[in-house]
């Protein structure tokens, strides 16, 4: 495989800027963010499109491409300020562990809604005391019978309220102590004993967070996906996906808010000279688009790697690309309301009110710092601290 894009994954990108543009940040994406809507409009519309699904088997209704792709969607609507967060969430680490994992009855009844946005699956696997070490995850699974019965309790799980379930991770009760062996299990959303709470996060999304309880949610044996020891490969199958995917976020974000400092830098005069002449202001605006040209190589090299079947590469890689992606965002963000000047922190030019959903992305999906570890020890061969 290449990351030197083919004529069909560049009418791809051209169709989903499209699309992106008639759901631009101005015009529909702050409107929702202030009135605290999800972005439903766009979502169904790209799905009916075959944007959602395009990573899924084409049999289930996908496109039967990969991971490149639809990162390259998530790029393209994030470019107009027009990200759909659930894209992380739903096909491409919901839809990929299912796609690989699932039974033959699982993929009938989830990947068809899932490819085309009919339906959405969240994913719970972060817990308030476990942190970023999963695999102190203290939710578990216990048989009664035929059925699964879990109990514990997940934060920050993004999407809820407008999910058909939730992709938990768990641990088996045979299996509470030492390295995890992840029990992944299909939680329909009206299940009984399931409950959620809305967060209150002191910056504005489309998207809201969520804190799970799982009070003795009684569920059949088929909603297990997977092995109910499997290796960490099972769940990997879906977080590498979720980096690369993080990362196209945060290039595409990086993009708009270098295309509205561009923009205006071409347009703001002082001294009878467009401010864009000056140094001051034009290599910042370099750097920026040199960074984030260089974080999107490392997402599309994650990418392939991927799609190729490398998991272990593409670890590597898809946790640089994260890595590389959210800096450059930030950096460009904060360098577009610099280049603005006090305009850029009011209202009307709207760039300040996304430097919360630019800034969380240094925290998650996996923060900075446990990037570097990884980078430190597998990349390195550095001691652990840990």
């Amino acid at each position: 495989m290449s990351f030197i894009e083919t004529e069909e994954q560049k009418a791809l990108r051209a169709a989903v800027a499209a699309l992106a543009a008639k759901y631009n940040y101005r015009d529909y994406v702050r409107p929702k963010v202030l009135k605290h809507e999800p972005l439903t409009e766009l979502w169904n519309e790209a799905g009916k499109l075959g944007f959602i699904g395009v990573n899924l088997p084409e049999e289930y209704g996908g496109g039967g491409a990969g991971i490149y792709e639809l990162s390259l969607v998530l790029e393209e609507l994030a470019t107009q300020g027009a990200g759909l967060l659930l894209m992380v969430v739903s096909p491409a680490i919901c839809g990929t562990i299912i796609a690989k994992y699932g039974t033959d009855e699982q993929k009938q009844e989830w990947l068809p809604g899932l490819a085309d946005g009919s339906k959405i699956m969240a994913f719970g696997i972060t817990e308030p005391d476990a942190g970023s070490n999963s695999h102190q995850i203290t939710t578990t699974a216990r048989r009664d019978g035929d059925d699964w019965i879990l109990n514990g309790n997940k934060i920050f799980i993004s999407g809820v309220d407008q999910a058909d379930a939730v992709l938990i991770v768990s641990r088996t009760e045979d299996n509470k102590t030492g390295k995890l062996k992840p029990a992944l299990f299909i939680v329909p959303t009206d299940t009984p004993g399931f409950n959620k709470t809305a967060q209150d996060m002191d910056f504005s999304e489309p998207d809201r967070q969520f804190t799970l309880f799982l009070d003795d949610v009684r569920l059949p044996a088929n909603a297990l996906v997977g092995a109910e020891d499997a290796a960490l490969a099972q769940l990997f199958a879906g977080l590498n996906p979720e980096r690369i995917m993080g990362s196209a976020m945060g290039i595409g974000m990086g993009r708009y808010a270098l295309d509205r400092a561009v923009e205006y830098a071409n347009q703001r005069q002082v001294w009878k000279t467009p401010i864009g002449a000056h140094q001051g202001i034009s290599h910042p605006l370099a750097q920026v688009k040199i960074e984030l040209e260089l974080a999107r190589l490392m997402m599309q090299k994650a990418a392939v790697l991927y799609d190729s079947g490398d998991e272990f590469g593409a670890a590597e890689a898809a946790n640089m690309a994260k890595y590389a992606g959210a800096e450059a965002s930030i950096k460009a963000l904060d360098q577009s309301i610099q280049t603005h000047g006090g305009s850029g922190l009011t209202a009307e030019v709207g760039l300040a009110g996304m430097l919360g959903a630019a800034r969380i992305m240094r925290v998650a999906p996996v923060s900075r710092e446990m990037i570097l570890n990884f980078v430190a020890q597998h990349s390195l061969g550095l001691p652990r601290s840990y």
